[in-house]
């Protein structure tokens, strides 16, 4: 199966993202500043294929993947900070961006990524609207999916060897989903499957 038929986005969802990002980028005409388009939402709901086809729409616009800056499996909780401190802030300022990718075989961090300078950025991952990260996100997509939809996209995207990580990846989004009310809070809800 191809990863476009895992989770392939609804071509009205990606109009009403594409849409938002635009009515943003307008808005801001002539400001020079940046537009943060985020995509969240709990593991295997959609949220990297709709962010690779939403960036291809907003003429190439720069993707960063939470899955490259989470600290590890039981990182979740301080990826909307790290993603903060290192991409959000400096992009709002018109300032170079760039962060510590994690390798996930090695358990530590890697190089540095720098973060394209552009008009407008992607951002895509589990926690990328939550707490301190959700006042960057102009435009902020929450998808969501039933549970056993989810977990086979993820066994179909990563392998077995996420199988055992599952519910306690799980777990976490729970706890910070819910205490943040994330999906309440978004500017988009959709539903993925």
């Amino acid at each position: 199966m191809s990863v476009s038929d895992r989770a392939a986005p609804d071509p009205g969802h990606l109009a009403q993202v594409v849409a938002q990002a635009r009515a943003a980028c307008a808005d801001r005409d002539g400001t020079g500043i940046g537009v943060v388009v985020a995509i969240d939402g709990p593991a295997g709901s959609g949220k990297s294929s709709l962010a690779g086809l939403v960036a291809a729409e907003l003429d190439d616009a720069p993707v960063v993947h939470l899955d490259d800056i989470f600290p590890g499996w039981d990182g979740l909780a301080a990826a909307p900070a790290l993603l903060t401190a290192q991409v959000l802030v400096p992009f709002r300022r018109g300032e170079p961006a760039a962060f510590r990718r994690w390798d996930w075989h090695d358990g530590t961090y890697a190089e540095l990524v720098p973060v394209p300078p552009a008009a407008i950025i992607v951002v895509e991952g589990c926690g990328c609207t939550v707490g301190v990260a959700r006042p960057y996100g102009d435009v902020r997509v929450w998808l969501e999916a039933d549970h056993d939809t989810r977990l086979r996209r993820g066994i179909e995207r990563d392998g077995e060897t996420f199988r055992p990580h599952w519910e306690r990846w799980a777990a976490q989004e729970r706890t910070l989903f819910g205490a943040d009310r994330t999906a309440e809070q978004a500017t988009l809800r959709l539903w993925t499957g």
